[in-house]
């Protein structure tokens, strides 16, 4: 009889990488809608919301895919942390948009002019998701680009606070500066997803 011989076959692994990218593409979306709502379409606000509800599914789903992938191109805390950074931009255009609305308080061109970078932060973020099973150099080249382009909105930052400080209404003054303090805070989230990306890719070299 002809022996047998036992065939291992090591189960498929999920492609991670893709589903983060499909959340940062998702996030562009939001970003860009936010974008929108920061120059004045005030019906842009629905999409920010239906934009990050999608997100948040993609997010879910690249839990799953990891927890049951046998191997991962990043290790699995990097793909986690980077997931959960898109998130935590993406929710705090939410949340942005929802103490406008409450607070009655329409978005100045400080803030279409900070939207703007968040979004082309993100994209960045997006483009270096997409080299990360590749052209890590690229991939880098991208997170850098999302930083510079933070530095901007740090120096606009700092422009709209020193000329909100100059405003005569206290109440609306202080509801603006609010407002501003969450995009320096998504800003400050977009810088740490691509320093994730620098420290996963050391790791993996």
């Amino acid at each position: 009889m002809t022996p047998r011989h036992k065939r291992w076959f090591l189960p498929e692994s999920p492609d991670v990488l893709g589903i983060l990218a499909e959340q940062g593409r998702t996030s562009v979306v939001a970003m860009t809608a936010f974008e929108r709502w920061a120059h004045g379409e005030g019906q842009a606000a629905d999409e920010v919301r239906a934009a990050e509800h999608a997100a948040d599914e993609i997010k879910l789903r690249l839990t799953t895919a990891v927890r049951e992938a046998f191997t991962t191109p990043l290790e699995p805390e990097d793909l986690f942390e980077l997931s959960r950074g898109l998130d935590e931009v993406v929710n705090g255009a939410k949340n942005a948009v929802r103490e406008a609305e409450a607070l009655r308080l329409s978005p100045n061109s400080g803030m279409a002019d900070m939207s703007r970078l968040l979004r082309t932060g993100i994209e960045h973020l997006t483009d270096a998701f997409a080299h990360l099973d590749g052209d890590r150099d690229l991939a880098q080249a991208c997170a850098t680009a999302a930083v510079k382009d933070q530095r901007r909105l740090e120096r606009t930052y700092r422009g709209a606070m020193a000329v909100l400080v100059l405003g005569e209404n206290l109440h609306e003054a202080l509801s603006t500066q609010e407002l501003y303090r969450r995009f320096s805070a998504m800003s400050e989230g977009v810088i740490r997803v691509a320093d994730r990306i620098g420290y996963a890719i050391v790791k993996e070299a």
